[in-house]
């Protein structure tokens, strides 16, 4: 049973039916960000130090995020600083959520009166997600699926994806599961450590596609749409006619495309022939679920 909703005010405005973008690492939830950022009435946040601290906290030790309404109040006050609209609040932001925003200076990136709705697209708030259905009730959540061997060569050629892959991510304290690096068992705790890097690619995108089908059995159909990355580049019309009926707002779909934007397929040219064989052997079944043949 879900607890009663809480109400949030922020800037003195009620936060009713919060967005939440979700995905894998590199999985378009930037692009997305950067069109719900310029919605009309939408202040979305990437990144925040506030979220940032308390998603990867919880993606790192499972068990914070089980401890009930605790866990819940923490991520709805960070939810609830990131939101708050004050000269010089995009100081901190992150340089895409800055950009994506159009911030010259300190901000703020949004105006008090001009806001009706707040959204978050903070990385890997996937690891999240179970809690911030207990903070916000009502929330909508908007996940992002991608080809995994496109994201395993987008996460090879970004120093901060591959920070997370050093051996001392698995110490003697580390909790198991643990889905954020997409181990299972301590017992696996030497074989992940030898792992090439793209396997160990491939292991957190396999991770969070589960998490994801997992949300289609906790949340109703009307609080949770699913978009490819691939229906964004394709047919980006098409997929934000889409997004902006499930969000009842328009999401314009000019705002998405402020640089390149990875093409679809391109792990093949990318990915050296081992490193993709690895990944397609971590992620067969997952990539088989989803279509990526």
């Amino acid at each position: 049973m879900r607890p009663p909703t809480h109400i949030l005010v922020v800037n003195g405005i009620k936060v009713r039916q919060p967005v939440f973008v979700l995905a894998a690492p590199h999985s378009g939830a930037d692009l997305l960000a950067r069109a719900l950022k310029r919605s009309p009435g939408f202040h979305l946040t990437m990144g925040r130090p506030s979220v940032a601290h308390v998603v990867y906290a919880f993606a790192r030790r499972p068990s914070i995020a089980a401890r009930g309404m605790g866990a819940t109040r923490v991520l709805r006050d960070a939810m609830a600083e990131a939101w708050q609209i004050l000269p010089g609040a995009c100081r901190d932001c992150s340089a895409p959520c800055r950009e994506a925003g159009g911030v010259i200076g300190d901000g703020p990136c949004a105006a008090v009166g001009a806001v009706a709705r707040f959204g978050d697209a903070t990385p890997d708030l996937i690891y999240s997600a179970s809690v911030l259905l207990q903070a916000f009730p009502d929330a909508r959540f908007v996940q992002l699926i991608r080809d995994g061997r496109d994201v395993a060569a987008d996460m090879l050629a970004d120093p901060a994806a591959l920070s997370w892959f050093k051996p001392v991510m698995l110490s003697e304290e580390t909790e198991f599961p643990n889905p954020f690096l997409g181990v299972n068992s301590a017992e696996h705790r030497d074989r992940w450590k030898a792992m090439p890097t793209a396997g160990k690619c491939a292991l957190r995108w396999r991770s969070a596609v589960r998490l994801s089908a997992g949300l289609h059995k906790e949340l109703p159909r009307e609080q949770l749409l699913t978009l490819r990355y691939e229906d964004l580049v394709s047919s980006p019309a098409e997929a934000l006619e889409g997004l902006s009926a499930f969000l009842e707002t328009r999401v314009p779909r000019v705002a998405m495309y402020g640089r390149s934007v990875p093409k679809v397929g391109a792990w093949r040219t990318r990915l050296r022939g081992q490193d993709a064989e690895l990944v397609e052997k971590v992620a067969r079944e997952e990539l088989g679920r989803l279509g990526y043949r």
